[in-house]
């Protein structure tokens, strides 16, 4: 439960019941979502529940309001999803509130696409090294930094137009099907990439689909991915800024040509960058 002794020092007008508000106003499978919630009563923590995920929530004193980034998986069907969410009062009361967020269907698109035959036919020793870099990412996947690291909204990695978007569904060499889980900036070799917020880098090395790749742990189970560097320019532990290069661009790994590959991933689940690039965040 995330503490902030703001709320219980700090006179605020509560309103007489909960509220529960979203970004953005139209949640679809694949999105990110920002939870902003008022209690009815001062609090010292807020924690929540969504969609089977742990939710932590941040007190922002100049809203009055305590924020927590949660996400819908691309598979989660159409429906009415409860969040369940519970406080702790100044005075030590636990106090619970539950309100449903509708998720509505976003249709992908397919594409057809040619890369060189290894990557969609891996010979022997190809085969191993991905079964390496399987164990890798599995490991260091499961790393989850309870504190919040990022701070404010997220900014875009380079300043490009968008080559490809989430969740189309690729069909590679005529047989080879996955989904594009983040998003595609249109840049020469060489551009560089800088940090979409604070945190700390979790991985940075070669890998054989994602190429020279970095990713960055911002805390609460929230992780971004940058593939298909030229040249890595941080190592893994290093903290971050927001804006801070941490490579540059180019098309190493399984690449139809020079670009930048940004993912995000939260609590397991690969989320819609664009979406996270477009919140307003405390």
């Amino acid at each position: 439960m995330a503490v902030a002794s703001a709320s219980a020092s700090s006179p605020a007008k509560a309103p007489a019941r909960w509220l529960l508000g979203h970004q953005p106003a139209r949640v679809v499978n694949g999105s990110p979502v920002l939870l902003r919630v008022t209690t009815p009563k001062p609090a010292r923590g807020v924690s929540g529940n969504w969609l089977g995920h742990e939710i932590s929530f941040s007190f922002d004193a100049r809203q009055k309001a305590w924020f927590g980034l949660a996400g819908v998986s691309q598979e989660t069907k159409p429906a009415n999803y409860p969040v369940q969410l519970r406080a702790e009062t100044a005075s030590g009361q636990t106090i619970t509130y539950q309100q449903a967020i509708t998720v509505l269907r976003q249709r992908y698109p397919k594409v057809m696409l040619k890369v060189p035959g290894r990557y969609t036919a891996p010979p022997p020793e190809d085969l191993k090294q991905i079964e390496q870099d399987k164990e890798i990412k599995a490991r260091f996947f499961k790393t989850v930094t309870a504190d919040r690291e990022w701070k404010g909204s997220f900014q875009p990695p380079v300043n490009a137009e968008i080559s490809d978007v989430f969740g189309v569904q690729r069909v590679f060499n005529g047989s080879v099907q996955s989904t594009h889980q983040g998003l595609d900036f249109r840049v020469p070799t060489g551009t560089p990439v800088a940090a979409v917020n604070s945190g700390t880098v979790l991985l940075a090395r070669p890998l054989f689909f994602e190429g020279n790749c970095v990713v960055l742990d911002h805390g609460q189970g929230l992780l971004t991915l940058y593939l298909h560097f030229s040249e890595i320019l941080v190592k893994e532990g290093d903290q971050v800024t927001k804006g801070q290069r941490i490579g540059l661009s180019g098309g190493t790994g399984r690449a139809t040509g020079p670009h930048l590959h940004l993912a995000v991933r939260w609590q397991g689940v690969y989320l819609n960058p664009e979406i996270l690039l477009s919140l307003r965040l405390p």
